[in-house]
């Protein structure tokens, strides 16, 4: 497949270049530095583009199979960047014709099952005291996927951790695996790349954990 990856410098986006490189896709990384994307290998476009100008991200969306976004808050002060910048690259896409994205939401954004334990509920309730505004970004952008045309897939993941890839984990279409709690960014990369291909998780939130 053809593949564009924005935040491809990030943890999330550096793994789901490498991947998609290693199963013989295609891959565009939008960045706004290159020295810091330390992927490389053949199949490998490296575009350094404004984020903020939709008319700016038409080439590097023209005729790709795929986005993927691992654009997100680093801290509780860039809350709002992640709602922003996919809007941006919706525009995109959607005045080139592109359907297909899979973006990086977070675990706390499902609603606990009735069935939850109350641990699983009270630190849901702490992480939202504490990460209000950096949920409040991830939430408009779900919104912002729902209200477009495109094809989109938002998976959550728990806390991430620096693990290797396993690929053996638990995911829930429109909900979370009970009890989880962790999964590695090499993890999440691996099940944003699956969910790519699986039309079960298109328009669907999908949560994901060990």
């Amino acid at each position: 497949m053809k593949l564009t990856v924005f935040g491809a410098t990030g943890g999330v986006g550096q793994e789901v270049v490498r991947q998609a490189l290693s199963a013989g896709h295609q891959v565009t990384a939008v960045v706004r530095d290159p020295a810091r994307l330390t992927v490389t290998g053949s199949g490998l476009e490296v575009v350094r583009a404004d984020l903020t100008a939709a008319e700016t991200l038409r080439p590097v969306v023209a005729g790709r199979d795929a986005v993927l976004s691992g654009l997100g808050a680093r801290s509780r002060k860039d809350a709002g960047v992640a709602s922003r910048l996919t809007r941006t690259v919706l525009e995109a896409m959607d005045a080139e014709g592109v359907r297909r994205i899979v973006v990086v939401s977070a675990f706390p954004l499902a609603e606990p099952s009735p069935g939850a334990p109350v641990i699983d509920r009270a630190a849901r309730s702490v992480l939202w005291t504490v990460l209000k505004d950096v949920y409040e970004d991830l939430r408009e952008t779900e919104g912002e996927l729902s209200r477009s045309a495109a094809d989109w897939t938002a998976v959550r993941p728990p806390r991430l951790t620096n693990g290797p890839l396993t690929g053996t984990y638990r995911t829930v279409i429109g909900g979370n695996p009970p009890k989880g709690r962790t999964l590695s960014r090499a993890d999440v990369a691996h099940a944003m790349l699956t969910a790519t291909a699986d039309p079960a998780t298109v328009k669907q939130p999908v949560g994901v954990a060990y």
